[in-house]
Parts: structure tokens; C-alpha cells; sequence
């Protein structure tokens, strides 16, 4: 249940509050927002007690409860839109953050060329795959530590973010060292021992949509995030796997004005694991910013043709640039920028 406070309310009424859920066995969280403080009380019997309980408390407003499954990234916990700050980039606001950069990390001077391409065209965050997950063992699974050496020298060089995925919880530790912001990949979003340890280390997250996963599924997952304190999580579309055979998954575009609905995430959209081609990334990136995304996810890559992993959906440099001063345009006909 969310218990809302009286605006001017003293610390003391607030600990009132938290000491009487924390004496029934319940947990707590605080939205210490800047008009007033929301208490979310989380707890698998919270139902068994009367909303009375804490309404009588010195300092309550109203209390209600949430009967959706997710509680700490809907509007009822927060009702203001959440903003993630990356160092200077701020995710949520009126910026359209542009993530760009090759799916996977393969060498020092195929790095270094798309980070100074995206970072002279406006993007704001380098993407780079370290650790890649993939469906065949003999595939090509990253550079690993190497990758990951690599992405910190190219931040460093160009004074630019990075963003890659961490698919292990015991190396949540060891990527955080050289990302700004952790990726929780599709197949890891129910990966709740992932999940807690990225949660814990209370850095930045972006937490993509499983491929087949429901909205609510997705921002429950949200919610083991939100639950160990981390308030820095993003949400990513990325398609939803559909008995449509054409592309690669299905975007589900309708997904943005959801989420902007029911949670106060900011929201980020991959369109090129969703379309799964060049040629279609363009067009799904525009829909994406004109629909509400707060940022694009786009793979980039320097020779297409020789890259290791998903060269098929990845943009050249120069495709690249002609689609951000497109979404450029978009973005200022909505009132928000690039």
C-alpha cells in the first residue's frame, strides 16, 4: 500500500509511519519527493491490514492500495517523472538521449572510430557489448575484461559514457569499474539473482524487456531494481516476439504511451534488435521519438559487413548521422531536443 504524507510534515511523522509497518514485518521505501514524501509499505499480507492502521498516524493524507504487481515503479509510489543523471547526460527530461555503438566490442580501433563518429554527431552514450549472451556456445561471446579495458579507454579518450551489459551477478562488480550504466539484457530480465546484485550496486541500469514478456511482467522486474534502493533505473523496448515472421521481433510501440501511463521510468527504445535489419532502423527510431521515447538505442558499426555479431542490423557512420539530423527534426517538432 502507498501511504501519502501531508505536505510541511516533520521526520518524526514520517519515522512514525515507517516504524509502525516495520513492526507488522512489513518493508519499506521512501519517495522523499520535493512537494511531499510517499511511503510505498511492501509486504506479501499487507492486505490483511486495514488501511486504518496508518491513516490515523500524525501526518497522513490518504493511504491506498496498489493492486497492480509492480509497486515502486508505478505512479501511485512516484508521481512526478523519474530522471537518470549520467554524468552530464540526464535521461527523462526534455533531452532525447541517443545511445550508439557496435553490438559487440572486437578491437581497440573499430572502438575508437565509432566513439568519436557518434560523439560528433550528438550521441551522448557509447554502446558496446563486453559479455555477449548468445543463443549458439560457438558463437562469438565478447572480449570480456578486454571489451571492457577497451570501453573505458574510448570514455576516457572522448569524454563520453558508456553503457554495456552485465550478464553475470558476480561480475556486476568488475563492469561497473568501466560502465556508466549496466544493461540488463531481454533473456536476463526475470534473472532475479542478476537483478538484486545490479540493484545493489546503486549505479545506473537499464533494464530491457524480455522477448516475451508482458508490460506488467517487465516493470515488476523493475521493482527487484527499485527494491534494493537503486532510484537510477531506465526501461528499454526492444520488441516482443510475435507470430510476425517478417522482422526480426515486433516493436510494440504502444508500449511508450503505456509505460508514460502507469511508471514514472524514463524509457528507452532499441529498434535494432527489434527490426533486426539496416534498412527498417531508421524508420522505427523516428516512430520511437515521435511516440514519447526518451532515448534510441542504435547499433553503429565502422564495416558492417565484417562485424562479428549482428552486422545485419547495424548502421553505418555515415547512415548514422543522416538519421540523427532526422531525429533531430522529430525531436524539436515535440518540443524536446537531441
Amino acid at each position: 500500500m502507498i501511504v501519502e504524507m501531508q505536505r510541511g510534515i516533520d521526520v518524526e511523522q514520517v519515522d512514525s509511519v515507517v516504524q509502525r509497518a516495520k513492526s507488522l514485518g512489513f518493508q519499506v521505501q521512501l519517495n522523499m519527493g520535493t512537494d511531499k514524501v510517499v511511503i510505498a509499505i511492501l509486504g506479501g499480507n499487507t492486505g490483511q491490514v486495514p488501511t486504518d492502521t496508518f491513516a490515523v498516524l500524525p501526518g497522513v493524507e490518504s493511504v491506498t492500495r496498489i493492486m497492480k504487481p509492480y509497486k515502486l515503479a508505478s505512479r501511485e509510489f512516484k508521481g512526478e517523472d523519474s530522471l537518470v543523471n549520467v554524468g552530464k547526460v540526464q535521461i527523462g527530461g526534455k533531452r532525447v538521449v541517443v545511445m550508439a555503438g557496435p553490438c559487440a566490442v572486437e578491437n581497440e580501433k573499430q572502438l575508437m572510430e565509432v566513439g568519436k563518429a557518434i560523439k560528433e554527431t550528438g550521441a551522448a552514450v557509447l554502446r558496446g557489448g563486453a559479455f555477449k549472451p548468445r543463443t549458439s556456445p560457438f558463437s562469438f561471446q565478447g572480449l570480456e575484461e578486454a571489451g571492457l579495458e577497451l570501453l573505458a579507454k574510448v570514455r576516457q579518450t572522448f569524454n563520453i559514457p558508456v553503457i554495456t551489459e552485465v550478464v553475470d551477478p558476480h561480475d556486476v562488480e568488475l563492469v561497473a569499474k568501466s560502465a556508466d550504466i549496466l544493461q540488463v539484457g531481454s533473456r536476463n530480465m526475470q534473472n532475479f539473482a542478476l537483478l538484486t546484485e545490479v540493484g545493489k550496486s546503486k549505479r545506473p541500469v537499464m533494464l530491457k524487456r524480455g522477448f516475451s514478456s508482458t508490460v506488467t511482467e517487465w516493470l515488476t522486474a523493475a521493482d527487484y531494481l527499485l527494491a534494493e534502493g537503486n532510484s537510477q533505473v531506465i526501461l528499454c523496448e526492444r520488441g516482443i516476439r510475435t507470430f510476425e515472421d517478417s522482422i526480426r521481433f515486433s516493436l510494440d510501440i504502444s508500449s511508450i504511451p503505456v509505460i508514460k501511463k502507469f511508471s514514472h521510468l524514463p524509457l528507452i527504445v532499441d529498434p535494432s534488435h527489434a527490426t533486426g535489419h539496416y534498412s527498417l532502423v531508421p524508420a522505427v527510431a523516428k516512430a520511437a521519438v515521435a511516440a514519447g521515447a526518451d532515448g534510441i538505442l542504435i547499433e553503429v558499426h565502422p564495416n558492417p559487413k565484417e562485424a562479428l555479431v549482428d552486422g545485419l542490423q547495424s548502421l553505418t557512420i555515415s547512415d548514422f548521422t543522416r538519421l540523427m539530423a532526422e531525429l533531430k527534426s522529430i525531436a524539436k517538432s515535440i518540443d524536446r531536443y537531441i
